[in-house]
């Protein structure tokens, strides 16, 4: 059974930083792509980065490009979050994701059926 445990989020002024991280079990880690999804309150969740299962290869949102980077680690089977220059419009639940499919890459095609193991989800709140 897989799990993804997200874990670094919480409340920061604007301009601040935070990293966000997602420890997953129950699969070879190494074989799937993973992305960080975000919820607004009333608004749908939204792919904004997605990294490759070798890290080799990295999407990130217009919203996000610049100011968040995605990274992971296979070693301790941990996907990365940093996330720098927060605005108040970032303020969203973040979710971890895993691809459902090893070996699987679609960049910026990727929709949120393509994803099969989620974790439960951690706030982040930016305040102006």
């Amino acid at each position: 059974q897989v799990q993804l445990v997200e874990s670094g989020g919480g409340l920061v002024q604007a301009g601040g930083s935070l990293r966000l991280s997602c420890a997953a079990s129950g699969l070879t880690f190494s074989n799937y792509a993973m992305g960080w999804f975000r919820q607004a309150p009333g608004k749908e969740r939204e792919l904004e980065a997605a990294i490759s299962w070798s890290g080799g290869r990295i999407y990130l949102t217009d919203s996000v490009k610049g100011r968040f980077t995605i990274t992971r680690d296979n070693a301790k089977n941990t996907v990365y979050l940093q996330m720098n220059s927060l605005k108040s419009e970032d303020t969203a639940v973040y979710y971890c994701a895993a691809v459902a499919r090893p070996h699987v890459w679609s960049g910026s095609s990727f929709g949120r059926s393509d994803f099969g193991s989620w974790g439960q989800g951690t706030q982040v709140t930016v305040s102006s």
